[in-house]
């Protein structure tokens, strides 16, 4: 009697028969983006609120940023009156925060204090280009591998890899950051032509890294370099890269802010 192979049998010997393996899910999260803006700024005095089509700066940030369907709030904390009243012009939601911080992490620590979620995201207040494939990239790390701390890196263009205000990172095979610098890392001795990779300063911390960062103070590195990032490495808090093809602006200039206007108009 002939039996006939059931698809079972026939998928036991056909490897091009067995069903594609199934993607690991993703832990469902919340996630909170912040969007630390503070009044003074060194290089670009109250760029924040330098306006491009008749809206602050800040405003086309927050617009950016709330485009991402995978974020369940955002935020803008400031330590200004007058970012307030913007944001409310804009119906942006914002938070005022204390004018004692040094640096936007610590901003995003003190709404992590009221506000609760899984991860918090930190987008700088002056990149009105961010993409929304951008925020997916490190949401998807962040569930995806449990890191205290997740980042961004893209592939430099030739005229960032000697540019002091584009901040490289070098990372090992598993996407951890070996280092941050504004020098050229790694040094080509040889002339072998590595991969450069430029960093994209948007962050994403779970809570326990950002009570820790709270604690430390200022380390060697960070000060030497002007990096914040450096203290959670020089206390042995890993960071984790995830690469995106996609590169972004930041407003640091009066050169960047006249490339974003035409950009943007």
């Amino acid at each position: 009697m002939c039996v006939r192979p059931t698809t079972d049998d026939l998928r036991r010997f056909s490897p091009q028969l067995r069903p594609p393996p199934k993607s690991p899910k993703l832990a469902p999260m919340k996630v909170i983006a912040v969007i630390p803006a503070r009044l003074g700024s060194t290089r670009l005095p109250r760029k924040m609120l330098r306006e491009i089509g008749g809206r602050p700066l800040v405003t086309w940030v927050y617009q950016a940023v709330r485009a991402c369907s995978r974020l369940d709030d955002v935020i803008v904390a400031t330590d200004s009156e007058e970012i307030m009243e913007a944001c409310r012009r804009h119906s942006c939601n914002a938070r005022m925060t204390s004018d004692r911080h040094r640096s936007g992490t610590e901003r995003v620590h003190e709404i992590s204090q009221s506000v609760a979620a899984d991860v918090y995201l930190n987008v700088q207040g002056d990149e009105p280009m961010v993409r929304p494939e951008q925020i997916d990239t490190i949401v998807e790390l962040m569930a995806r591998d449990q890191a205290a701390v997740g980042t961004l890196k893209t592939p430099a263009k030739p005229e960032d890899v000697a540019n002091p205000n584009a901040v490289k990172v070098a990372c090992d095979l598993s996407g951890r950051a070996l280092y941050f610098s504004r020098a050229t890392i790694p040094y080509d001795r040889d002339r072998t032509e590595p991969q450069y990779f430029k960093h994209l300063g948007i962050y994403a911390y779970r809570k326990p890294a950002l009570d820790q960062f709270v604690t430390l103070p200022e380390s060697s590195l960070e000060r030497a370099e002007r990096l914040e990032q450096l203290r959670f490495m020089e206390n042995g808090v890993p960071i984790y890269a995830a690469e995106t093809p996609f590169d972004s602006i930041g407003v640091d200039t009066e050169e960047d802010f006249l490339r974003v206007q035409k950009l943007l108009s």
